[in-house]
């Protein structure tokens, strides 16, 4: 293989971290395949071009079980080897996705309806009762609503959220190898401990179901596989949403005409999260995939053996080429299409809940906080320094109380 060039990603430091768009920009002018070298320390290729990203999302040739990748650990003491949907390929994959949606139906996810707008008011009526009328839109609304939503429907106390959050933050948004690889240790004993107590003390909620199955079904989830779920949900359920709320509302109040127009006409409220997901979505790539063999990418040939590829959902929803002046954030766009929960087999199946929680908390603070502004400078935001995750770890907004209408 001729020496291929790479571009230093993590040469860009907290520039690229808090504005990647015009670095993924020029490398789509110059083809939707490069090979980097990203924040995290590892070298990969990514695809930026949105049709070719799209087709790489379901090509079967691109792997998502860790165990195609070069140096990995296959075994039952690695916190890595807790098998889930996203690091699994068919058939495993296809097996563990019935079992897991047979629980996680649409009834469950509308059931939570309720529960998510008795959340997001408690949370909106602690923030408007601070006298001072300042709140961190991410730690006293973006992360306790989800994280709320995420433990009733696993079983997992509210209490811990604090401690969980803090293990898959580490996982996903400020990996650093060994600190990271002890949380997730950490959170792969919590989860077993956890998963234990349901058997003795079983509950109403998605992980006592699962066990409950697997006393009654010999092909339901072993407890591998229970673990490795829970932390998908966990990851999944509360870290993605969390920035999904938070970099939404950003771009919502960075754009005041399209808040404006949001507050003024609520029909527009579906059409508001999708464009949030597309413009300023939580994902800034899908997680590793790995090559089999040679695949052909946007007229590259990748090699086969292991190499790592990763697939840029936040770089193909902004390419032109599929949505046209995409780095306009525009609330009556067709943004159907986007990227931001995944294409194919391994399409996000959290969605409708995610879709659920943002449209509930977006109506609720503009209904509720009809002063919400930013009380910061937007360039002076911190972002989490991940490519694979984009997410603020604080936004500072000041809110107003209004009377409640309605309820």
């Amino acid at each position: 293989m001729s020496e291929e060039p790479i571009v230093d990603l993590a040469a860009l430091g907290a520039d690229f971290a808090r504005d990647p768009h015009p670095t993924y920009a020029e490398l789509r002018r110059q083809g939707p395949v490069h090979r980097v070298l990203l924040p995290e320390g590892f070298t990969a290729w990514l695809v930026v071009g949105y049709e070719e990203a799209r087709a790489a999302l379901s090509d079967p040739l691109l792997s998502n079980d860790w165990r195609n990748s070069p140096g990995v650990a296959d075994t039952d003491d690695d916190p890595w080897s807790s098998p889930h949907m996203l690091i699994s390929d068919p058939p495993r994959h296809t097996r563990l996705r019935k079992l897991v949606v047979r629980e996680f139906t649409p009834r469950r996810v509308q059931a939570l309806g309720p529960r998510v707008q008795k959340v997001t008011d408690e949370l909106i009526d602690s923030m408007l009762a601070r006298p001072d009328g300042r709140a961190d839109l991410v730690k006293d609304f973006a992360f306790p609503l989800p994280a709320a939503i995420i433990c009733e429907l696993l079983g997992v106390p509210f209490s811990d959220r604090d401690k969980f959050h803090h293990w898959t933050t580490l996982v996903t948004k400020q990996w650093n190898g060994a600190e990271a690889e002890a949380a997730l240790a950490e959170l792969d004993d919590y989860l077993k401990t956890l998963l234990a107590d349901k058997r003795v003390h079983p509950g109403d909620d998605l992980l006592s179901g699962l066990v409950r199955r697997r006393e009654e079904d010999e092909d339901a989830l072993s407890d591998g596989e229970m673990v490795g779920l829970s932390v998908l949900l966990l990851v999944a359920g509360h870290e993605t949403t969390t920035s999904l709320l938070s970099n939404g509302m950003l771009a919502l109040l960075r754009h005041p005409d399209q808040l404006s127009e949001l507050r003024a006409d609520f029909s527009l409220l579906d059409g508001a999260v999708e464009e949030m997901l597309r413009h300023s979505g939580p994902t800034g790539t899908s997680l590793h995939r790995f090559t089999t063999e040679p695949v052909r990418i946007g007229g590259r040939t990748i090699p086969g053996g292991g190499e790592l590829v990763l697939i840029g959902n936040t770089p193909a929803n902004r390419d032109p080429s599929r949505f046209p002046d995409p780095d306009r954030f525009d609330i009556r766009r067709e943004a159907a299409g986007h990227l931001a929960f995944g294409h194919g087999i391994h399409a996000c199946f959290g969605a409708p809940l995610a879709r659920l929680e943002a449209k509930t908390a977006v109506r609720s603070l503009l209904e509720r906080c009809p002063d919400l502004a930013l009380d910061a400078d937007p360039a002076g935001l911190t972002w989490y320094p991940s490519v694979m995750m984009r997410g603020l770890p604080h936004l500072p907004v000041r809110v107003r109380a209004t009377s409640r209408t309605g309820s």
